[in-house]
């Protein structure tokens, strides 16, 4: 597309931007099970009017923006707040998980090179970790030790304590893992690195928010979080469970000792003294404003309400799928993240499941090994799930019918 001669007129590029939505997943219906989290209308009508306010001013130096510094401080004090984290503990807000998730391997990297003089550094983790730490890996040449899951898909601590050596700069464990939906052993996890001096990173992406909340409708967590001795480091989303803007994460670590790794400062240039918290530099204020915004609006009541709703409607499609005998759940979630299979893959093909599906305005994501639909249930599917159960009942008798067969899909693209 080249640049047109004379530009389009506000309304134009609106109208022209709602036709290239056309096809898009409608989320803001609960028809997405992946990527989108709608907290409600009013929820997502607050958070764009707080984006737009902020969506231009830059927090790369908040000397200009002191707003920008308040929202971040306030934003991480809440999600420490929800991670258990102790006095003193401290975080920057980032721009998602995969840069929360960098910047954590990134500072113990660095920890590991200034504290134990490692020069070839490596990372332990479970195969079921998310593939931002492969990313994070090959970005600051890292070497990434991954270990086999157990038979339950948690990850298994003995071998990974195994794993160790003395180059070892980072032990992982998740809350929840993603494929599964399982809370790893973080005890176990926490307890090996503490004994090897070891940094130990808990992905609480996923998490991080509603833990806390369904703890407290009575539901059985294990321990995951800041409380566990060992664990230096947690990160998590607030643009999932959270329910506000796109681009804003926390990355929080135990002390601002630990947190200082993380950090980049130079005056090797002609412009002057440059920090830089994370990874970008501008950074815009508008998911910040968001966050601030929507954290505040909700309070500690909503968010239990909003938790009590999507562990309701994650429940339900769990006993639905186990009604179904052509179906297997891969686990029983710990969270709502909710994961199954063909019970015979020979005579059903569960990616064209996910395609009819497709076809029926459903949007799920494809996953494996093994093969398999992973779905994300939040506030907004409380209420759907019977529709959807009906859907996917008509999808397989379609699939079933036709002998069709579907096509592996990437958790994300390149293009």
């Amino acid at each position: 597309m080249a640049l047109r001669t004379t530009g389009l007129s506000a309304d134009e590029a609106l109208h022209a931007l709602d036709e290239l939505k056309a096809n898009d997943v409608r989320w803001r219906e609960g028809r997405a099970f992946t990527l989108t989290y709608h907290g409600g209308d009013d929820v997502v009508a607050l958070a764009e009017q707080a984006y737009q306010r902020f969506s231009s001013e830059n927090a790369l130096n908040t000397d200009a923006f002191p707003s920008l510094r308040t929202i971040q401080a306030e934003v991480v004090d809440i999600a420490l707040g929800w991670l258990g984290g102790p006095p003193g503990s401290a975080g920057f807000m980032t721009s998602g998980g995969t840069e929360s998730i960098l910047l954590a391997v990134k500072g113990s990297r660095e920890r590991g090179r200034r504290e134990r003089n490692v020069t070839a550094p490596n990372i332990v983790l479970p195969t079921s970790a998310h593939a931002a730490f492969e990313k994070a890996c090959y970005y600051f040449g890292v070497e990434s030790r991954r270990v086999p899951v157990r038979s339950d898909w948690r990850a298994d601590s003995a071998a990974m304590a195994d794993a160790i050596d003395d180059d070892t700069v980072l032990v992982v464990g998740s809350a929840p893992q993603y494929p599964q939906g399982v809370i790893d052993p973080i005890t176990e996890i926490a307890a090996i690195a503490a004994d090897r001096d070891v940094s130990c990173h808990v992905d609480a992406c996923m998490g991080g928010v509603i833990l806390p909340y369904l703890a407290r409708l009575g539901h059985d967590i294990p321990p995951w979080n800041f409380a566990v001795d060992g664990v230096t480091s947690m990160s998590v989303d607030l643009h999932k469970f959270g329910y506000t803007a796109k681009g804003a994460s926390v990355i929080a670590y135990r002390n601002k000792t630990l947190r200082s790794y993380q950090t980049y400062v130079t005056n090797n240039w002609l412009g002057g003294l440059y920090g830089s918290s994370g990874i970008l530099g501008t950074k815009s204020g508008g998911s910040m404003g968001a966050a601030w915004a929507v954290i505040n609006h909700l309070g500690d009541d909503g968010y239990l309400r909003l938790a009590a709703q999507a562990r309701r409607a994650a429940d339900e499609l769990v006993a639905g799928v186990q009604a179904r005998p052509q179906l297997l759940l891969r686990a029983l979630p710990d969270t709502c993240l909710v994961t199954f299979g063909a019970a015979d893959a020979e005579s059903l093909d569960i990616f064209a499941v996910a395609d009819a599906l497709w076809r029926r305005g459903w949007f799920v994501d494809k996953q494996g090994p093994p093969a398999s639909l992973h779905l994300t249930v939040n506030a907004i599917h409380d209420g759907k799930i019977a529709e959807f159960l009906a859907d996917l009942d008509s999808s397989i008798d379609e699939v079933v019918a036709t002998a069709a067969g579907g096509r592996e899909a990437a958790y994300g693209t390149v293009e």
